[in-house]
């Protein structure tokens, strides 16, 4: 079983200018539609339509939205076990499609469920792997709940995966969140991370690839790096390097993109026994690993909103 760890929230889109009303300046404000998300979230539905045996450990709103999220992660399988319910809002955020189908996002987080969970006594035994990030390693009192887990499933020996998914509208303090993250390194297994994430989180002025690898010596066994369109590239720590292509597809959103990669990442490393605390995985593994998380990405950017694909969808042979 991978556990997930993190929020759930209702993204609200913009719709398609087909279904937008005529009769204003519908560009100025489009009807916004509801639909699923939180990066935590979409990677468990990722992962569970994959065919990898998944769990969600969050706080739910017992809200209509918050039944929504739980009634679809149980349309996925996914297991909900581990999910803790509260009366408070579900967390909102407004998406805003740039040019090429880019998302930016502002948030509405105030006294919502998903900051208050608490992390579980203990986690089932059948965890390999769990994986965190985005806003709810932001937000407390959750995100010192959620890094009190991450520390607790590295020193059972689990393989632990980390996003940090920056959205910089949520962080008030950008360098104390870099400490903080830097902090977490030594309990990561793997770090994924967007090019822009990572210039981010290194600093103005900063190389982000020299960061990537300053960060690899602080403890992680691997950090892969998405280049949109331009494929994904992953640095190992005994200092190899491999990078491979995006696929081409007529991008409608990058909504839940990043969450697939780190779903089909994880799904893939388990394909070849690598989810274990000291992993290892030859070049011709990752390439397979990256090629295959590049095309769950590029099926995910075909289709508005988050809707990840499932293996069916996935024209790859199995290997491992």
């Amino acid at each position: 079983m991978i556990i997930v760890a993190g929020e759930a929230l209702i993204d609200l889109v913009p719709a398609s200018p087909a279904s937008r009303e005529q009769d204003g300046p519908a560009d100025d404000l489009p009807a916004l539609l509801p639909k699923r998300g939180g990066g935590p979230y979409n990677t468990a539905v990722a992962l569970a339509r994959l065919g990898t045996p998944t769990a969600f450990c969050s706080r739910l709103s017992t809200d209509h939205f918050g039944q929504a999220l739980l009634n679809g992660l149980t349309a996925d399988g996914v297991d909900v076990s581990l999910l803790q319910r509260g009366p408070e809002p579900t967390t909102l955020a407004v998406a805003h499609i740039g040019d090429g189908g880019s998302a930016a996002y502002s948030f509405h987080v105030e006294g919502t469920a998903d900051r208050l969970f608490t992390a579980p006594d203990t986690l089932p035994e059948a965890a390999r792997a769990v994986s965190f990030g985005t806003c709810s390693l932001v937000l407390e009192p959750g995100a010192s709940a959620y890094e009190a887990l991450m520390r607790r499933a590295s020193a059972r020996g689990l393989f632990t995966a980390l996003d940090p998914n920056i959205r910089p509208g949520l962080i008030a303090d950008a360098d104390a969140y870099r400490a903080r993250f830097r902090s977490w390194l030594p309990h990561i297994t793997l770090l994924k991370l967007s090019e822009e994430d990572a210039a981010w989180l290194a600093g103005p002025g900063a190389d982000p690839m020299r960061a990537a690898r300053e960060w690899l010596a602080a403890g992680p066994y691997a950090v892969v790096l998405t280049r949109g369109g331009a494929g994904l590239t992953v640095l190992t720590r005994d200092g190899g390097e491999l990078s491979v292509p995006g696929e081409r597809v007529a991008v409608v959103d990058t909504i839940g993109a990043g969450d697939t990669v780190n779903a089909a990442l994880l799904h893939r490393l388990d394909g070849h026994g690598a989810l274990t605390a000291r992993p290892d995985v030859d070049a011709g593994q990752w390439r397979d690993v990256l090629t295959f998380a590049a095309r769950a990405a590029a099926l995910t950017c075909s289709r508005a909103g988050a809707q990840p694909p499932y293996a069916g969808e996935l024209a790859v042979s199995s290997t491992g």
